[in-house]
């Protein structure tokens, strides 16, 4: 284990693991808001754990503190719609004692705050009903600033009315344009405040002390959390799990339930519909039910609606992550089921190309995670289930079919087990180190392969994106080390940090279920010496990506831990990559970026999503939504079209799939798989070269 030394009890060290929120709220009865001793103990356990614990030793001080106010009040009112300038400047006197609240179990600042903020939701909700009492105008010329963020605080309740009354027209106007009725409108609207009043009105004094607990977290790191004993007790993150659902992790961003990982193997993950950063709007239940609205609502209310039995169906509808928020959503049927390792496991093909008049045969596998199977390996099987021996064994089979090079694709891999990083990366190397690992206490352990035997040394590209991350990191940085192989796609996520889960109840005697904290306990580094935190792995040949690390990434996270270095470990390069073979590689690139039509297109798409996605001051007025949405709609039926005509002419490459005898639909199809295209022609002119 690499936390051996560390004095605090661990759970097995996962890296970038996946899990399933969930909690219900049921029939909960109201009470009052107020800590209780076992929190004001929890509190200053956790301050203790977080201070002294985690791997930066947090000081708490006045600074700290000040952050924690903001924190709170940013968690809080996101979009600065319910506070008033008053209500935050009479918070001031707590900026600088939160921190002395923290070392003493004192809650109350906490609590108050809390209460404050809920009185203000509620009484939005009087409000909200008195605008819409009748239709509103939607010929006046007028705009609404989605995003207030970093707006200032409403002077008095008229300047807050004001932009409740542009807020509620806004979303009258969106349903406007989905041709309802006013009588509609305001229902649907009206109902969405009332679920929200509900859920604000049973708040308990433990969602409160969890909240307030991670506004705390999050200025230490953003992977560091606490988790209430209803949480902790749903926290899903062994790798050989078995869930019903969808297979998509959840969490509230502004007013919406906002996709933060689909879990390979599940119905969202196999659909390819569903993106980090999509946003859900509506829920319905089978292929009949009506579409439950719901923005505004809590995220445990909506996982509510979306969990249900294996087989049964769910529709969704989503705004894409790349989409402004003045488009129309898109609906999704999917099918519930149960996520298992299975399911997750990688899987390969040989795709046939022609470049430059030459065919070439090339493997490309897909691995979705890294994985292994526990008990089998505990057991001393050797053909465990686990992304090595799966890889390996799909490596030989397309050996068998006269593979000429091989591409690994590890988009949208968010990690999984370390130890398998450390595995697959020694199926290409002879041996070494793969990662150095810096633990809290200052040490450094080097992770190496021992076993100096190759699955396969032939031409490798590996194919990552913005959300590849952690254990793919290692992966693809150690690769991009040894100059094993050519790394291909977008700058990674940039998480280069291990959490471990502590239950608080091992430090507390005689009390209740008090809940876990999830604590980043250390940090992992290439074995050059440079770290993957924040920066992440950044591609050879680097092609173009809709996601800027300042809003999709690790440096998008305000406390993320800073990337630094530490001294290289003793490894020896295998040299397969040249810096002269990458400069040929981008050079070709640059040159089908120029004249290739398809590549033109997806520089296109992208500038365009860029462009909507920063697009957050939008129109009131009816006239210019109808002219903006119809122009998106055009857009949009031009690229059905398109994918259409792809479906009816697949590509004359029949792919070979290794998982089965039995013929098997594609993997791929390069004609709807830009990147995985482009990388093939990579691969091709490394081939070419290489004669």
């Amino acid at each position: 284990m690499i936390v051996k030394k560390s004095l605090l009890v661990l759970l097995p060290l996962l890296v970038g693991a996946n899990f399933i929120y969930t909690q219900t709220f049921d029939n909960q009865p109201k009470t009052d808001l107020t800590p209780t001793s076992d929190q004001s103990k929890v509190s200053v356990l956790i301050a203790q754990i977080l201070s002294q614990g985690h791997y930066q030793k947090t000081t708490l001080n006045d600074t700290l503190s000040s952050q924690l106010l903001d924190n709170y009040l940013k968690n809080l009112d996101y979009n600065r719609m319910y506070f008033l300038a008053s209500d935050v400047q009479g918070f001031e006197k707590y900026r600088y004692q939160l921190d002395n609240d923290l070392k003493d179990g004192n809650l109350a600042a906490a609590y108050e705050i809390y209460q404050v903020y809920k009185n203000r939701a509620l009484e939005r909700d009087t409000y909200v009903a008195k605008l819409l009492e009748k239709e509103m105008d939607f010929t006046v010329d007028e705009y609404y600033e989605t995003n207030r963020e970093k707006a200032s605080w409403a002077k008095n309740p008229d300047e807050l009315n004001d932009l409740w009354r542009k807020n509620i027209k806004e979303q009258a106007l969106r349903l406007k344009l989905n041709n309802k009725k006013w009588d509609e409108i305001s229902k649907v609207v009206g109902e969405r405040y009332k679920n929200i009043d509900k859920i604000i009105s049973q708040t308990t004094s433990e969602d409160v002390f969890e909240a307030y607990m991670n506004a705390f977290a999050e200025n230490i790191d953003p992977h560091t959390s606490y988790l209430s004993p209803a949480r902790s007790a749903n926290f899903k993150i062994d790798m050989t799990r078995s869930l019903e659902g969808i297979g998509a992790s959840l969490r509230e961003q502004n007013d919406y339930t906002t996709v933060t990982e689909v879990i390979p193997g599940g119905p969202a993950f196999k659909s390819k519909q569903v993106q980090k950063g999509d946003r859900i709007v509506a829920v319905a239940q089978g292929d009949d039910g009506k579409m439950v609205d719901v923005i505004g609502w809590r995220v445990d209310e909506v996982v509510k609606l979306i969990r249900g039995a294996k087989g049964t169906i769910v529709r969704l509808q989503l705004l894409s992550s790349n989409a402004d928020v003045t488009a129309p959503p898109r609906e999704l049927r999917l099918v519930r089921d149960k996520i298992k390792l299975e399911e997750s496991s990688a899987k390969g093909e040989i795709v046939p190309i022609t470049h430059n008049g030459k065919p070439f045969r090339l493997g490309v596998i897909q691995i979705p995670a890294f994985y292994a199977n526990y008990e089998d390996r505990q057991k001393g099987e050797t053909n465990y289930k686990s992304t090595t021996n799966d890889v390996k064994r799909i490596i030989g089979e397309l050996q068998t079919q006269k593979m000429d090079a091989l591409v690994l694709d590890l988009r949208n891999n968010g990690g999984g087990l370390l130890s398998e990083a450390i595995d697959l990366t020694g199926l290409f190397i002879p041996d070494g180190p793969v990662v150095q690992v810096r633990n809290s206490n200052g040490s450094i352990d080097v992770l190496k392969d021992n076993d100096k035997s190759q699955a396969y040394t032939g031409p490798l590209a590996v194919l990552i994106n913005r959300f590849s991350a952690s254990a793919s990191e290692i992966f693809a940085g150690a690769i991009q080390d040894y100059k094993r192989g050519v790394i291909v796609g977008e700058q990674s996520y940039g998480k280069g940090t291990v959490q471990s889960q502590l239950d608080l109840n091992r430090y507390m005697q005689g009390t209740d279920k008090l809940g876990q904290v999830n604590l980043t306990i250390a940090k992992f580094y290439r074995v050059t010496g440079n770290s993957t935190q924040l920066k992440g792995v950044t591609p050879d040949v680097q092609l173009p990506s809709v996601f800027s690390a300042a809003e999709f990434g690790e440096s998008s996270q305000p406390h993320a831990l800073a990337w630094d270095q530490i001294p290289a470990s003793n490894f020896k390069p295998v040299n397969n990559i040249s810096e002269k073979l990458v400069s040929v590689l981008e050079k070709n690139y640059e040159k089908r970026l120029q004249s290739d039509a398809d590549l033109k297109e997806l520089q296109q798409q992208i500038n365009d999503a860029q462009k909507a996605r920063s697009n957050t001051k939008v129109s009131l007025q009816e006239a210019k939504r109808r002219k903006e949405r119809e122009e998106a709609e055009k857009k949009n039926k031009m690229l059905a079209a398109a994918e259409e005509e792809v479906q009816d002419n697949p590509s004359d490459t029949e792919a070979a799939s290794t998982n089965s005898e039995e013929p098997k639909k594609k993997l791929y199809n390069l004609k709807k798989d830009d990147y995985l295209k482009e990388t093939t022609r990579l691969i091709a002119d490394l081939l070419h070269a290489a004669k």
